[in-house]
C-alpha cells in the first residue's frame, strides 16, 4: 500500500484503531489506555516519512505538540510510520535515537516512548511466540506517552507488577493462529476503507 493518500492514512488508521479495540482494549492489555480512548484524548497521526532522520523530526513534532497541550485536552499520541522501519530491528535500533532525543530536548522524565510493530519480538522468545502479540500493531508506531499520567495510573492500579504476566498467559491461552488471524482481519477491513 502507498501510504502518501488521505485515503490511504485513513485506511491505517481505520486499521490501528480496529486493533485498539479488538485486541489492547477489549483483551484489556493495557488497563491504562480504556479512559484516554474512550474520551478522545488519543492523536492518531499517520505520517508519511519515508526515512529515519525524517521520522526522528516527527517524533519531535509530536512530543512539542504533546507538550504544549494539557492532559485533559490530549493525554497520548500514537505516531504510525508506515513507510519507514518496516524491518523490527532497524525498528529497534530507532529506539535508541528516540531515547536520545528525549534526554536531548529535555523531554527525559516528561514522556517516554512505548513500541509497537507488526514483526515485534521480545528478548528471549522464538518469532511465533504468541506473547509478542502483546506489542504486534498492524503497523510500525511510537506511542508517546505522559510520565505524570502513568505513574498516576500506575499509583491506583492494585497489580501493576501482574499486567505483564497476565497478557503473556492470555496470548499463550489464546494462541499464535488466532492472534495473527485478528491481526490480519484488521487488516483486511482498513484495506476496504481505501
Amino acid at each position: 500500500m502507498t501510504i502518501h493518500s488521505p485515503a490511504n492514512a485513513v485506511a491505517i488508521e481505520a486499521q490501528t484503531r480496529c486493533w485498539l479495540e479488538q485486541r489492547v482494549l477489549k483483551d484489556n492489555l493495557c488497563p491504562f489506555a480504556h479512559q484516554p480512548y474512550k474520551n478522545d484524548l488519543v492523536r492518531i497521526i499517520v505520517t508519511d516519512s519515508a526515512r529515519q532522520e525524517y521520522l526522528l523530526d516527527d517524533v519531535l513534532h509530536e512530543l512539542r505538540h504533546l507538550a504544549s497541550l494539557p492532559a485533559e485536552t490530549l493525554e497520548t499520541t500514537l505516531l504510525i510510520h508506515p513507510g519507514v522501519l518496516e524491518d523490527f530491528h532497524d525498528y529497534n535500533d530507532f529506539l535508541d535515537l528516540v531515547d536520545g532525543l528525549l534526554t536531548q530536548e529535555g523531554y527525559e522524565g516528561v514522556f517516554q516512548v512505548a513500541s509497537f510493530h507488526p514483526d515485534y519480538q521480545f528478548a528471549d522468545t522464538v518469532e511465533d511466540d504468541a506473547e509478542n502479540y502483546t506489542n504486534r500493531s498492524p503497523w510500525p508506531m511510537l506511542h508517546l506517552l505522559r510520565e505524570a499520567s502513568l505513574e498516576q495510573a500506575i499509583a491506583s492500579h492494585p497489580d501493576v507488577n501482574g499486567i505483564p504476566q497476565r497478557n503473556i498467559a492470555l496470548m499463550q491461552e489464546m494462541g499464535t493462529e488466532t492472534l495473527a488471524a485478528d491481526l490480519a482481519r484488521c487488516q483486511n477491513m482498513a484495506a476496504q476503507v481505501e
